[in-house]
């Protein structure tokens, strides 16, 4: 009997794994063709199709240069101001989220924009330790198949800016009627003021809370000249 599960659990294992190998994402392709879609839009249209709307989330793929350099610089100072020196990891965060558990402090994320970028592609919100496990691992793929700068693109053409609304170039003619590429220094701290909570966070909302953190993140780009000469 004991054998026999043991036999039994070995099988589901390589089962698993068979599927995972199987359905793995080439992450490669991705430092040469943009993707098609990502699990959070595909998850957004499922939900609203599950409420019976026909919901087309906003999405129009632009090129790096075509992103505002203040969009690049808020979004780094606002969720990542360590990308260009990191190797998809940033472990002083990492340790500080875990003491703050630990402690039964304030929770905060410790994800990096590759990491965000990995689980907006091919994962989900879920905080289950496989999915970080898997997150961690598409997040190494990321940062040894593609530059600094194309994950950069990517991330800001993919990420959710407010609900059904993603990448730079959606969020910005949906809520200021103009091209990425022309998004000032407040609009841009705007759009980077609503990426941990995008569906109550966003230049349409009227938190006062929301407000103070896109003023707070102008501010640190003044400060954050360093970036400039690095996007």
């Amino acid at each position: 009997m004991v054998l026999g599960l043991g036999l039994g659990l070995i099988l589901t294992f390589l089962g698993l794994g068979t599927y995972q190998a199987a359905t793995w994402p080439d992450v490669a392709r991705l430092a040469s063709q943009n993707p098609q879609t990502t699990a959070f839009i595909e998850r957004y249209a499922a939900r609203a199709a599950g409420a019976g709307k026909a919901a087309v989330p906003r999405w129009h793929w632009v090129g790096y240069d075509q992103i505002s350099p203040n969009l690049k610089r808020a979004v780094l100072v606002a969720e990542d101001i360590s990308f260009f020196s990191h190797g998809g990891f940033e472990l002083s965060e990492i340790k500080t989220a875990a003491r703050d558990a630990l402690s039964g402090g304030r929770t905060r994320g410790a994800s990096t924009i590759t990491q965000q970028l990995a689980k907006n592609l091919w994962l989900s919100p879920s905080r289950n330790p496989l999915r970080k496990f898997k997150e961690a691992l598409l997040a190494y793929q990321l940062e040894r198949n593609l530059t600094k700068k194309r994950i950069l693109e990517v991330y800001l053409n993919v990420v959710e800016f407010g609900p059904g609304v993603y990448g730079a170039e959606a969020a910005a003619r949906h809520y200021f009627g103009k091209a990425a590429a022309n998004l000032s220094n407040e609009e841009s701290a705007m759009l980077a003021a609503g990426l941990p909570r995008p569906a109550r966070w966003n230049p349409a909302s009227e938190s006062r809370w929301y407000r103070q953190y896109a003023t707070k993140i102008e501010e640190r780009m003044d400060r954050a000249e360093f970036l400039w000469k690095r996007i």
